[in-house]
C-alpha cells in the first residue's frame, strides 16, 4: 500500500508535489474519476432529453472575410438603439454659447468640437433672445445633436455621423395664409384706431408709410376719417404665429379717398401703387428716422451751440435716443462712409445725378463706400460722436451741389417710378383680384354702418 501512495505520487508534476500535500492530491484524483464516470453513464432521462437542432442559415448573406470590417449599413442595423435625454434652454440677454452648453451639463470640449467640425456652426455664433437650443445627449452625456429653433418656422440642426462628425441641416416650414380684413374709423389718432380694429403695432406702421406722401399723420388726420386694409395672416397647426405684408388698403381723408395695392415686379420687388399703377412713395421719404424730435432746423444764420458763432445750419437735427436705426431716404448709391472730428460717424449717398444726402454723428455706420442701398435701408443709429453736444442724426439734403432744406423739398420733388408699360398687362393680373377682395370686404361693412346709421336717427 505505501508503495503503491509513492508511486502515484512520484507521477505526479513536480509543482504539484510541491503546493499540494499528499492526501489533498488522492483527494483530488478520486473525485475526477467520480466526475468522468458520471458524465460517462448518464441516466436514461438524460439521454432522452438529448436531440438535435436544425438551424438555418441565410443563404445571400456571407460572412464577412477575415480583417474585413461589416458595412456602415450592416453596422447600424446590428448596433442597439441609443437612449438619448433632451434639454431645452431658452436664450437669454447676454448669453453666450458656451454659457448655454454648461447650463445644459455638456462639456465646453464638445462645444468646441461641434464649431470646428462644421463651417455652417457659424450659425450659433448669433443668437438672439426668446430662440431656443435643444441639446440631445446619450448615456455618458456625449452631445449627439443641437438644435437651434429661430422660430416656429426655422430649425437649425446638427447630428454627429458615424465619424464623429456634425451634419448641418435647415428645416423650414411654409405657414397656411389666409386673407384678414379690418375697418376703423378714426376718433382722436389712427394708432388707437388701428389698435382697436385689431391692427399690430406693424401694420399701423405700414399703413402709415403707404400713405405718408400724400396724408401727414400727425397734421391731416381729422375725426371721422377711416380706413379699410386687407392682409395676410399666418398659422402653423391652427395657431396664428403672425402677420404677412398687407395686400389691399383704402384710407379716407377730409372725404378724399386713397388706394394702394402690394405688387411684386418681374425682378421680385415688392411696392405699393395705385391701382393704376402709379407708385405710392415719392422718391424720397420725409424724415430717415422713425421716432425723433426736431432739435435744431435748417438755419443759414444760426448761432453754432459749441463755437457760440453764427455760422450756417445746412440741415435738420432730429434727437432721438443713442442707437436709433437710421434710414436711407432714397435708392441710391453710398459714396462716403468714415469718421471727421466734426462730423464723427458719417454716411453720404448719391441719388442719381442730382441729389445726395449727408448722415452725420452717427454712433455706428452700417454701410460702407460703393455699396447700393434701397430706401428705408437702415445705413447705421444715432450717436454723438463728432462735435454733438447730445445723441442725434444732422441731415443735409444737396440738390445739384447746393444745401436745401430737407423739411420742404421732398414735399417739392416727384414721386418714384411708376410700373413700366411692358409690365402692365401683368400688374393688373395680380392686383386685380386684390383690389376686388378689399371692395368685396367693403360692400357689408358699408351697409352694417349705414343700418346703424338709420337706427340711431330713428331712436
Amino acid at each position: 500500500m505505501q508503495n503503491h501512495r509513492k508511486s502515484t505520487q512520484q507521477r505526479l508534476p513536480a509543482a504539484v508535489r510541491r503546493y499540494f500535500p499528499r492526501t489533498h492530491a488522492l483527494t483530488a484524483g478520486l473525485a475526477g474519476c467520480a466526475l468522468v464516470l458520471a458524465v460517462a453513464l448518464s441516466t436514461p432521462e438524460v439521454q432522452a432529453k438529448r436531440h438535435s437542432l436544425p438551424v438555418n442559415l441565410p443563404a445571400t448573406e456571407q460572412p464577412p472575410e477575415l480583417g474585413q470590417a461589416p458595412s456602415s449599413r450592416q453596422a447600424a442595423e446590428e448596433a442597439p438603439p441609443q437612449n438619448l435625454s433632451a434639454r431645452t434652454l431658452q436664450i437669454r440677454s447676454g448669453d453666450t454659447l458656451s454659457d448655454l452648453f454648461q447650463r445644459a451639463d455638456v462639456e465646453i470640449a464638445q462645444m468646441y468640437e461641434l464649431l470646428g467640425s462644421n463651417p455652417e456652426a457659424k450659425h450659433l455664433a448669433r443668437l438672439t433672445p426668446g430662440e431656443e437650443l435643444t441639446f440631445h445627449t446619450n448615456s455618458d452625456g456625449q452631445l449627439q445633436s443641437l438644435e437651434l429653433h429661430r422660430d416656429r418656422l426655422n430649425l437649425v440642426e446638427f447630428t454627429r455621423d458615424n465619424a464623429g462628425i456634425y451634419q448641418y441641416a435647415l428645416h423650414q416650414r411654409q405657414p397656411d395664409n389666409y386673407t384678414a380684413y379690418r375697418h376703423g374709423e378714426i376718433e382722436s389718432s389712427l394708432f388707437v384706431a388701428g389698435s382697436a380694429a385689431g391692427l399690430s403695432q406693424n401694420l399701423i406702421m405700414e399703413m402709415a408709410d403707404i400713405f405718408s406722401s400724400d396724408i401727414d399723420f400727425v397734421l391731416d388726420i381729422r375725426k371721422g376719417d377711416s380706413f379699410n386694409v386687407t392682409f395676410d395672416e399666418e398659422f402653423v397647426e391652427g395657431e396664428k404665429i403672425g402677420n404677412g405684408p398687407i395686400l389691399a388698403v383704402s384710407f379716407t381723408n377730409q372725404g378724399k379717398t386713397y388706394s394702394a395695392v402690394r405688387y411684386i415686379d418681374s425682378q421680385g420687388d415688392a411696392n405699393y401703387y395705385t391701382p393704376e399703377g402709379k407708385s405710392m412713395r415719392k422718391a424720397f421719404i420725409r424724415t430717415p428716422l422713425d421716432i425723433f424730435r426736431i432739435s435744431s432746423s435748417f438755419n443759414p444764420r444760426r448761432l453754432h451751440p459749441v463755437f457760440k458763432v453764427r455760422r450756417p445750419h445746412n440741415g435738420t437735427d432730429y434727437a432721438a435716443p443713442r442707437g436709433t436705426p437710421v434710414y436711407a431716404t432714397a435708392d441710391g448709391r453710398v459714396i462716403a462712409s468714415g469718421y471727421s472730428k466734426p462730423n464723427g460717424n458719417y454716411v453720404f449717398i448719391q441719388h442719381g445725378e442730382h441729389y445726395v444726402t449727408r448722415y452725420l454723428h452717427l454712433n455706428k455706420r452700417k454701410v460702407k463706400r460703393g455699396q447700393r442701398v434701397k430706401q428705408r435701408q437702415v445705413i447705421g443709429t444715432v450717436g454723438s460722436t463728432g462735435y454733438a453736444t447730445g445723441p442725434h442724426l444732422h441731415y443735409e439734403f444737396l440738390v445739384n451741389g447746393r444745401h436745401r432744406n430737407p423739411a420742404t423739398i421732398v414735399r417739392k420733388l416727384p414721386k418714384a417710378k411708376s410700373v413700366p408699360a411692358a409690365e402692365m398687362a401683368r400688374f393688373k393680373a395680380q392686383t386685380q383680384p386684390l383690389l376686388a377682395q378689399l371692395e368685396g370686404y367693403q360692400q357689408p361693412a358699408l351697409a352694417q354702418s349705414s343700418h346703424a346709421d338709420n337706427d340711431s336717427s330713428v331712436n
